[in-house]
């Protein structure tokens, strides 16, 4: 099927986009396979009273979001390379819900954003005790790295001299930070007011991503609509 430019641009965006979706939905999917059944953390999920802590819903929040993303790939990966009307259908309603779902997790983030900020806290707490007692596991030294990293803090204490997780803190930005950093719980526990910038930046890239990815599938539908009924035409008129 014979695309114009504005197709074959759209056509090669859906394909970057669908590129970054999956490696997102893998890394999702397979932390949170790894922190559901790792020796180190199984436990959790077979206690019924932690049912409900934060961490276990993380994690299963963790899994389904990154099952749900690889399902989205693979629809868009399809769709759009072999310009299939169903598959772009699909897939442009599958980006909607991630849309619409986006707005709505954005909206009740921060309008609850102290019982979010502490339960993410709290999560973090549970990865930070799970790395020290269990030798400290990659999977969830990698974990807190993003952590650290996104928030520039460094373990429970902030203090680097004794902090057992030092490894997996950020270089320092200045001299006391050689020595003193702020800690990661009462970060993450008022990030959506000390830092909102950085979390409204995180929601409005993704529905920038999103929206883009909507408006070249709509295109894509649109000129693969107008393709099929030229050659229905076609041989219509042949036949």
């Amino acid at each position: 099927m014979a695309l114009d430019g504005c197709g074959l641009f759209c056509k090669y965006t859906l394909v970057i986009f669908n590129i970054i979706f999956a490696v997102v939905g893998f890394v999702f999917l397979g932390l949170g396979l790894w922190l559901r059944f790792s020796d180190n953390t199984r436990p959790i999920f077979e206690v019924r009273e932690l049912n409900s802590s934060a961490f276990v819903m993380i994690v299963t929040i963790l899994i389904a979001l990154g099952a749900v993303m690889l399902i989205v790939v693979v629809f868009g990966d399809y769709g759009a390379c072999n310009e299939k009307r169903c598959a772009l259908q699909v897939f442009s309603a599958l980006l909607s819900i991630l849309a619409i779902t986006e707005v709505v997790v954005g909206v009740l983030a921060y309008s609850n954003r102290d019982e979010f900020g502490l339960t993410i806290a709290e999560f973090y707490t549970s990865l930070y005790t799970l790395y020290v007692t269990g030798g400290g596991d990659p999977f969830i030294g990698a974990a807190l790295t993003f952590f650290h990293n996104t928030l520039h803090c460094c373990g429970v204490t902030g203090v680097k001299i004794v902090e057992v997780v030092k490894k997996t803190c950020p270089e320092p930005a200045g001299f006391i930070e050689h020595f003193k950093m702020d800690s990661c719980p009462v970060t993450i526990a008022t990030v959506l007011d000390s830092k909102a910038s950085l979390v409204m930046g995180l929601f409005v890239g993704t529905g920038v991503l999103l929206i883009v990815a909507l408006v070249c599938t709509t295109i894509l539908l649109k000129q693969t609509k107008r393709e099929q009924r030229e050659t229905t035409a076609y041989y219509s008129a042949v036949y």
